[in-house]
């Protein structure tokens, strides 16, 4: 899994975004900026210190003065500093009162901005809307690529500093937290190392133990796909551990086109695929090694799993287990029966009315 170079020139970036597209976009229900989305957000934006400041010192009047005045709306890219570099942060909200609900982006290397309000449509009524892309990922790779290879371990990192960062912009003591798919690598993070930072955790279709998730996954492929020649010959070849990238390449290829993906047969997501897996390749073999139910049997705030019933690429059987065994101060299994990998794309409504439950409950405890 040999990377290849990185280069600092927008050209470069457009290109891996572009490549990646054909991955992530559709894989996750998600998509990567376009080339051009971004060319001048580094220089058309407001300086990250001003917009922000602005905001905050509106936040913090609207904090000190009588309920009467006037809620405070953001509606905003900002791009501090996260990580040694710039990295786009989208709050949406028309009271920054309102608890910080932060998305965690599946992928890796893919972005929740562009079809966001499909799926905090009834949630922007009740909480503050935060999207982040990640490093090499959306706007952030538009602004700046990556000038280190990105790890599980980096981007958890990350992940504190946003949290951080909206703490201070927004007066705000904790976040509500959802991780999606691969979102949940770096949410755990948060879980593991800063519990104190959360009102709660959303776990949606988490990774837990992916290297025998990725098991099953191969032995249900080969089953249902048995009459595919091809199929048949190419997951035969696949190694788990992985030991080359067409071992996972193979196998969301089949996964797409059990799913009625026909694009996944074609050479140009091939192509995208391995160009993915130069770029992340050493980021998802940190993601194989992770088996919660060994390494993390306590956390110590509230947390809610959210997983679809036909979902296979993370599987369902193994995240209903490690529900029933973690230890929380507070937890909860929701279930929807007409999702696979994709609940905020597949239930959006169901999807986003249980994160409100969970923010009534907690708010009605607290009063």
């Amino acid at each position: 899994m040999k990377l290849a170079t990185k280069t600092q020139n927008i050209f470069r970036s457009a290109q891996i975004a572009t490549l990646t597209a054909a991955l992530v976009a559709i894989s996750c229900g998600m998509t990567v900026a376009n080339a051009t989305e971004l060319k001048n957000l580094s220089s058309s934006s407001p300086s990250t210190g001003a917009a922000i400041s602005l905001n905050s010192n509106q936040a913090s009047k609207h904090t000190d003065n009588q309920s009467d005045a006037a809620p405070v709306k953001i509606d905003q890219i900002y791009t501090p500093n996260i990580g040694g570099i710039q990295q786009a942060i989208e709050i949406k909200t028309d009271d920054a009162k309102r608890p910080i609900l932060l998305f965690l982006s599946g992928g890796p290397g893919s972005s929740m901005m562009p079809n966001a309000k499909a799926f905090t449509n009834a949630l922007k009524d009740r909480f503050t809307i935060v999207q982040w892309d990640q490093r090499d990922a959306g706007k952030t790779l538009q602004l700046n690529p990556s000038p280190i290879t990105p790890s599980a371990s980096l981007m958890g990192k990350d992940t504190y500093e946003v949290i951080r960062f909206l703490q201070k912009e927004l007066h705000q003591e904790k976040v509500y937290l959802l991780g999606s798919s691969w979102g949940n690598v770096l949410g755990f993070y948060i879980v593991r190392n800063h519990p104190e930072l959360l009102h709660a955790y959303f776990a949606a279709n988490p990774v837990v133990s992916q290297l025998e998730s990725e098991k099953q996954l191969l032995e249900i492929l080969k089953e249902s796909l048995k009459e595919n020649a091809t199929a048949s010959q190419e997951l035969a070849q696949v190694n788990i551990p992985f030991k080359v990238d067409e071992d996972l390449f193979y196998l969301r290829k089949w996964l797409f086109f059990k799913e009625g993906k026909s694009f996944a047969t074609s050479a140009e997501f091939k192509n995208g695929f391995m160009q993915w897996s130069k770029t992340w390749s050493p980021a998802w073999n940190e993601v194989m090694a992770i088996d919660l139910p060994k390494t993390l049997k306590t956390v110590n705030c509230p947390i809610y799993f959210m997983v679809g019933k036909n979902d296979i690429q993370t599987s369902t059987p193994i995240t209903v287990n490690y529900f029933e065994n973690v230890v929380a101060p507070k937890k909860g299994l929701f279930m929807f029966s007409n999702s696979g990998h994709q609940i905020h794309k597949d239930e959006s409504a169901e999807f986003q009315q249980k994160i409100i439950e969970v923010l009534d409950t907690m708010q009605m405890k607290r009063n």
